[in-house]
């Protein structure tokens, strides 16, 4: 019985020794190759870096600020619909601004953007140029003209993922 008894505690403490070590060449539990014995590749953490293509569809842009003309603010603020085409080029089929209190609505144009892995970019108008900061999946941008003599910041919000074609009209 005393064999038994010696033999039955010398296994019982093999296990808990086993079980407590990491076993050399293994990343956790697992057999000894990195994956976790379940027979899937262990989840890793992508960073979905943005593109020129993250920002696609129409957006809704408003933005308030001021322009400085001889050292005097002059308030201005925008509303516009901004259409990316998710090629570095844009369409804006309506914009309205106020510019000191006059009302100016603005007919079609078109513009370029470059959008940087860390979703930061840039965005060229005819004339407004505007550094850029968008969300992961693209939905939201935040915007900072950077003219001189301007000081004017604001939020685009996607409305739609769709892309008007050209031949639509």
């Amino acid at each position: 019985m005393r064999r038994i008894s010696w033999t039955a505690a010398a296994a019982c403490a093999a296990v808990v020794a086993i079980g407590g070590t990491k076993l050399m060449g293994t990343n956790g539990p697992g057999n000894g190759n990195g994956d976790d014995g379940s027979g899937f590749a262990p989840a890793r953490a992508e960073r979905r870096a943005c593109t020129e293509r993250t920002l696609r569809g129409s957006y809704v842009f408003s933005a308030s600020g001021f322009n400085i003309v001889g050292g005097v603010q002059q308030p201005k603020a925008i509303v516009e619909v901004i259409v990316f085409n998710g090629d570095g080029t844009l369409d804006v089929p309506a914009a309205t601004v106020s510019l000191n209190g006059l009302i100016v609505r603005s007919q079609h144009s078109s513009g370029t953007y470059t959008v940087e892995d860390d979703c930061s970019g840039t965005i060229t108008f005819n004339g407004p140029t505007y550094d850029m900061f968008l969300s992961k999946d693209g939905d939201d941008i935040s915007m900072i003209q950077t003219n001189t003599n301007t000081v004017s910041q604001g939020l685009a919000t996607r409305t739609s993922r769709r892309v008007r074609d050209s031949n639509e009209d």
